[in-house]
């Protein structure tokens, strides 16, 4: 077993760092450096604004967005045209919508996507929510917005029976080409959808 090299306050830092994602070990003992060699700069209003998330910062209750708020900004904002919804599977996938403005409109986090092999069912997201959300009346467009994976797919689908007889209009995210991208540099599930998907001129 190799002899630690670093106090175990700074190990801990490490450890905790590294199940982050995106950092493995050594990117996080890099990242516990750069904390600790500038404590007055980043590790103190760090620790400050993680001290302060902890307390303030909650799930909102309508959509599952995460806000210092609930009902997050999203839900209150009355600019939002609340009729339409658009499920996600992640808090991140949200996030990037509303970077891209894509659509004025309200949203859903489902917490996941269905996943039999990982032990996740439709009791483990937040489809029954979303259900009881359309039952009390007022959206008319769901956007499924989910990953072209098998599982997001899965869910896509799991969703829509269950809207079986709801007067609810339901669309997905068109699948194909990407903005700037080149033919050749796509792979043929991408070319495939984006023929299937094909518009008129």
């Amino acid at each position: 077993m190799a002899k630690s090299i670093a106090g175990p306050e700074i190990e801990r830092l490490i450890q905790l760092l590294a199940k982050l994602p995106g950092l493995g070990p050594r990117s996080a003992r890099r990242a516990a450096l750069h904390l600790v060699k500038r404590r007055e700069q980043l590790l103190a209003p760090l620790t400050a604004a993680m001290g302060e998330a902890l307390e303030k910062v909650a799930i909102c209750s309508v959509c599952g967005n995460i806000d210092s708020r609930d009902p997050c900004t999203i839900c209150c904002d009355p600019a939002r045209d609340q009729s339409t919804v658009v499920v996600v599977e992640d808090v991140s996938d949200l996030w990037a919508l509303e970077r891209a403005k894509a659509l004025n409109a309200a949203y859903h986090v489902l917490g996941g996507v269905l996943s039999p092999l990982e032990g996740i069912g439709p009791e483990d997201l937040t489809i029954r929510q979303l259900i009881d959300r359309i039952h009390r009346g007022g959206v008319r467009e769901l956007v499924l917005a989910v990953n072209a994976t098998v599982e997001g797919q899965t869910t896509a689908h799991y969703i829509m029976d269950q809207l079986d007889g709801l007067d609810v209009k339901v669309t997905r995210l068109a699948h194909g080409v990407p903005v700037g991208g080149e033919l050749d540099y796509l792979d043929e599930g991408t070319l495939a959808a984006a023929m299937r998907s094909r518009t008129a001129l």
